[in-house]
């Protein structure tokens, strides 16, 4: 397995990574502990650290972070089935390709987290504004690769599988859906990441609960250590999402080819 690593220069990668990280830890305690940033903005690493263990041994966390996952499986799941849907029907159209694939592109442009005010008066300030801005954000890239994705397959071969008397169930599921898989698997990732940074940043404007509510009240309160002990575990949370995502699109990579 090492010598696979080695030629394939993943453990190289890894110790690059690894070296970032330690690099940017050293940087931020160098910074605190020689006065260059005051603590009352950057607490030194070690008292971070500290309220991020007592977080995690303590599972404190596990009633905000519950909340802030729901709303994610809820506007992930809208993000996707819908942005699927309707990148499978403009792309069956070489016209609406024209037509809405830069309208698209064009509306994924504008900052939509600006509107969440909006949200919040059409959906309450509870989990309903932070799903449907969650959802609305995802769409984007989602639809957005299924389009790039099915509207690009070779012609030939969707005019092979016509000749031969495919129906249009069959060209989707054999020809369409595994040449466009990986590219529509990477904008569902995109989708996936982007809803919950979305998400985190709508509890941290308007909320009652959830990890980024959290953040938002110990920042409040001038208790920074534990501000960043949360600020770690939602990155935690983050890297984490992105890596399954990631094995997942991988995966279907390589079952596509």
């Amino acid at each position: 397995m090492l010598r696979g690593w080695l030629r394939s220069g993943a453990l190289y990668q890894r110790a690059t990574q690894l070296g970032f990280i330690l690099a940017c830890g050293f940087a931020w305690n160098w910074a605190v502990t020689n006065n260059h940033v005051s603590k009352l903005i950057l607490p030194p690493l070690p008292a971070v650290w500290t309220q991020f263990s007592k977080l995690i041994m303590s599972g404190r966390f596990w009633p905000d972070l519950s909340v802030t996952l729901t709303e994610l499986v809820f506007a992930f799941s809208i993000a996707a089935i819908l942005g699927c849907l309707i990148g499978y029907l403009v792309s069956r159209s070489a016209y609406a390709v024209r037509v809405f694939d830069p309208l698209l592109a064009g509306l994924y442009s504008v900052p939509t987290i600006l509107l969440y005010p909006l949200y919040v008066l059409f959906f309450g300030i509870g989990g309903g504004s932070k799903i449907a801005i969650g959802a609305t954000i995802a769409f984007f890239p989602v639809v957005l690769s299924t389009i790039a994705g099915l509207a690009n397959v070779n012609r030939l071969l969707i005019s092979s599988a016509r000749s031969m008397g495919a129906s249009d169930l069959q060209l989707f599921f054999r020809v369409l859906l595994p040449a466009a898989f990986p590219v529509v698997l990477a904008g569902l990732r995109l989708g996936l990441v982007i809803s919950l940074l979305s998400i985190l940043g709508a509890e941290t404007i308007a909320s009652f609960e959830g990890v980024g509510h959290r953040i938002v009240s110990y920042a409040e309160s001038m208790e920074i250590a534990p501000m960043f002990a949360w600020v770690f575990l939602a990155i935690l949370v983050a890297w984490v999402l992105n890596g399954i995502a990631s094995s997942v699109e991988a995966r279907g990579r390589k079952g596509a080819e």
